[in-house]
């Protein structure tokens, strides 16, 4: 695309935003609409996280709102998402219909900033339900913010600003309570309830239920699983929008170290999903981008993380869960810099740093089914960042949205 046309086509999208924004700017002055509720994940690009799980929990418990209830959507996911989800709702998100939809919503309830320039309806109630127990700096506590169009001060404030029109904020844990506080400036209502998207962890953990689950997203396999589930990092990049992706460790050797049916479940970012290369094992490795991660957790027999906040929902499972932290001190030091002390002692399993460590972890793990030296922190650590849990969450925020009254404890 030449430069004129990028300019021609970011001053007609500028002229359709500032039209949005008369509209919505006049619409929200009429009364809202009761039972009408918008739903939003990750900025509309899937049904899925806390939201789908209350929305779910919502229609349940009153079926009216299948009928008043939607969820926003990028238009450029619509299709897949109508095909993915008929029986919801969907509404393209920054349109005609989904102002007039948003301006009279009794409830908005998402899981990530709406731009600071879009309002609400002074009588719209915002839930923001957030995505993750933070291990890495959020908001106000990152300290230089490398992004285009911003300064770290300005992003600093904007998030502030973002933060002080909810209503509710969802905390999952003290921790993370302590940390929303302070690195949003947030001066509203927590809902200390635990993660809505973690209530099947506890509702649907049975055998026959596991079993039905990874037979579904897995076929034949009878044997233990094993998920890779890294974090994204910042700077893969290869050329704008493109990014790269290499396994830390080698697919034949990692099976050397486990169990001989054992299957392994790659959970890769969306963006390199197509990147990673499992030629010769295709019967034996999955690639799952898309699929429900709560249903991963279920059928996973162990976890291989990094600094991905899966560490703290997986922990509700009490199963055991390894640590490969290739490029520690860069991610650690120079890309967003943690909250906790990221050492052996804090997490809930061992801490490797190289390949051959990690294959010694796997055979330890393949001959007791666990790491039983680490029974001890793997508690404290359910008790520090699972012990709001309950199975509940998105019970208590369906009656919230119904009856306008807070269940929490």
């Amino acid at each position: 695309m030449t430069n004129s046309r990028q300019r021609l086509v970011q001053s007609l999208k500028l002229v359709a935003r500032y039209g949005l924004i008369v509209l919505n700017g006049g619409l929200i002055c009429l009364p809202i609409k009761r039972r009408q509720v918008l739903f939003e994940s990750f900025n509309g690009k899937d049904v899925n996280d806390n939201p789908a799980a209350i929305y779910r929990a919502l229609v349940q418990a009153d079926p009216r709102y299948q009928k008043t209830a939607y969820f926003s959507v990028k238009p450029s996911e619509y299709a897949t998402l109508h095909q993915a989800y008929p029986e919801i709702q969907l509404v393209k998100r920054f349109t005609p219909r989904w102002v007039r939809l948003m301006a009279r919503a009794e409830f908005w309830v998402l899981n990530s900033r709406l731009p600071n320039w879009w309002h609400a309806n002074r009588h719209t109630t915002t839930i923001q339900t957030w995505h993750g127990t933070p291990l890495k700096k959020l908001g106000a506590d990152i300290a230089h913010v490398a992004m285009k169009g911003t300064t770290t001060a300005k992003y600093h404030a904007d998030f502030v600003t973002a933060a002080n029109r909810w209503d509710y904020l969802i905390a999952p844990n003290q921790y993370s309570q302590d940390i929303f506080r302070r690195a949003f400036g947030y001066q509203g209502k927590f809902l200390p309830i635990g993660y809505p998207r973690n209530d099947v962890l506890y509702t649907a953990n049975q055998p026959a239920q596991v079993a039905a689950i990874k037979r579904r997203l897995l076929g034949a396999v009878t044997g233990p699983v094993v998920t890779y589930a890294p974090t994204w990092r910042d700077d893969t990049a290869v050329r704008p929008g493109v990014y790269q992706f290499d396994l830390p460790f080698k697919l034949a050797e990692f099976f050397r170290h486990v169990p001989a049916d054992t299957h392994l479940v790659i959970r890769p970012h969306y963006l390199v999903k197509d990147q990673i290369d499992i030629r010769g094992y295709e019967d034996r490795v999955t690639i799952l981008a898309e699929a429900d991660i709560a249903e991963i957790y279920l059928i996973t027999d162990l976890l291989i993380t990094d600094y991905s906040s899966v560490m703290f929902d997986f922990a509700n499972l009490r199963r055991p869960q390894l640590f490969f932290a290739y490029d520690l001190a860069h991610y650690r030091d120079q890309l967003r810099g943690f909250y906790f002390d990221y050492t052996a002692k804090d997490l809930p399993g061992p801490l490797v740093t190289d390949a051959p460590a990690f294959y010694a972890q796997l055979t330890a793990w393949s001959q007791a089914g666990d790491f039983p030296a680490y029974a001890q922190q793997q508690a404290a650590f359910y008790r520090r960042f699972c012990d709001w849990e309950t199975g509940t969450a998105s019970q208590q925020v369906a009656q919230l949205i119904i009856t306008g009254e807070e269940q929490t404890k």
